[in-house]
């Protein structure tokens, strides 16, 4: 390595802050709207909050500012808000997928289906066991110590092979 890449500083960048601040309306460069940026739960409820107000006038007028007060702050309050760590607006869609599911769910993305009932039938067969078989032949060499004869597997039962000598496999030799 060089003198001159061995003298240089090394640094890091991240760019992760984009992430921590929350998806904001009202501003554009330098400029913001009073009192803003507003998040997207903060507008739904200043704007469904001032037609509530609205429409409600005669209801609500003789409180005075109470309502007017309590509606600023409501949308103070919601300016953070989380439902189970999420923001209310993606919870609230999180719900209405949920509601909009089919209720046995899906498969490969289609709505699945109870399976329409049909009439299985079927017979069996009740066969006497085998008989014995004579015991394997002695082979040669150092491999018959290595032979286990005993009764016949069944899968060699069924295979007609009844009374061949198994021979154990070896895990992990060389």
């Amino acid at each position: 390595m060089s003198g001159a890449t061995a003298a240089r500083e090394r640094f890091a960048r991240s760019y992760t802050a984009a992430r921590r601040h929350p998806w904001v309306l009202g501003k554009l460069g330098d400029w913001v709207i009073w009192f803003g940026p507003y998040s997207p739960a903060q507008l739904v409820v200043i704007g469904g909050g001032a037609v509530l107000l609205i429409n409600t006038f005669a209801w609500w007028s003789w409180l005075g500012p109470v309502p007017v007060v309590l509606w600023l702050v409501a949308a103070w309050a919601v300016r953070g808000a989380k439902i189970g760590g999420v923001s209310p607006s993606t919870a609230v869609l999180g719900l209405m997928q949920l509601l909009s599911q089919p209720p046995a769910g899906r498969i490969a993305g289609r709505a699945a289906r109870d399976v329409r009932p049909r009439l299985l039938t079927g017979s069996f067969v009740i066969e006497p066991p085998m008989a014995e078989t004579a015991p394997a032949p002695a082979v040669s060499g150092g491999v018959a110590s290595a032979m286990h004869s005993g009764p016949a597997s069944g899968l060699s039962q069924l295979l007609g092979g009844a009374g061949l000598p198994v021979v154990p496999s070896s895990v992990g030799g060389s």
